[in-house]
C-alpha cells in the first residue's frame, strides 16, 4: 500500500468517518499541532537516560495519538488520561523536591536536552491554547485540556531538573528595561 494517496492533492483532508475538510481548518490545525507535539516528544525521549522517563514519555506519545484521533472525530476511550495526569503529578512534585525554589521567572534554555524540553512545553502550550478555542465551535472532552495543561507543567519541572542534572546555570529574567527618558 502507497503512502501517497493523491485525495488530499487539492487541499482537503478526510476526517474519520469520511467527511472532507480544509486542511486549513482549526480542527485540521488542532490535531496536526497535537502531531508535531508528538514529534517534539519523541526527540527529547530519544535523547533520555532514566528507564522510567523513557517509558513514561512513551506513554505520553501514546496518549497524543489517542488525544489527535479523538479530536479528528475518532471514537476512543481517553480514561488513561486521568490516569497520567496524576503520574505527571507525582513525578512534578518528585522533581520538584530536588530544586530550589522559584523567586523569579527563568529563560528557557540550559543544556542541549533541557532547552529542548522547553520547546517542546512551548509547543504543549500552543495546542493547549488551541484545542481551548476549538471548544468554541465544538465539544471537546475536558480531560483533554488538563492533560495538555500538566504536560507542559512536566516539561517545565523536567527542563529543570535536567539542568540541575547536568550543571546547567538557569538564567533569571530580569525583567524590562526601563527606557530613560
Amino acid at each position: 500500500m502507497p503512502i501517497y494517496t493523491r485525495t488530499g492533492d487539492a487541499g482537503t483532508t478526510a476526517l474519520f468517518g469520511g467527511k472532507r475538510v480544509l486542511k486549513s481548518e482549526a480542527l485540521v490545525d488542532v490535531y496536526g499541532s497535537v502531531d508535531e507535539l508528538n514529534s517534539w516528544v519523541g526527540l527529547i525521549t530519544s535523547q533520555m537516560k532514566e528507564t522510567h522517563l523513557i517509558k513514561l514519555f512513551s506513554e505520553i506519545q501514546s496518549d497524543l495519538f489517542s488525544v489527535g484521533g479523538c479530536l479528528a472525530g475518532w471514537k476512543t476511550e481517553l480514561n488513561m488520561l486521568e490516569t497520567r495526569v496524576t503520574q505527571m503529578e507525582v513525578e512534578i512534585d518528585a522533581m520538584e523536591k530536588e530544586l530550589p525554589p522559584l523567586t523569579n521567572f527563568i529563560l528557557p534554555g540550559g543544556s542541549q536536552l533541557a532547552s529542548q524540553i522547553h520547546v517542546v512545553r512551548s509547543v504543549c502550550r500552543r495546542v493547549e491554547r488551541q484545542v481551548v478555542a476549538l471548544t468554541k465551535t465544538q465539544t471537546v472532552d475536558p480531560r483533554i485540556i488538563k492533560y495538555l495543561n500538566r504536560l507542559s507543567d512536566l516539561c517545565f519541572m523536567l527542563a529543570r531538573f535536567i539542568n540541575k542534572n547536568e550543571h546547567a546555570e538557569e538564567v533569571v529574567w530580569s525583567g524590562i528595561p526601563r527606557q530613560k527618558k
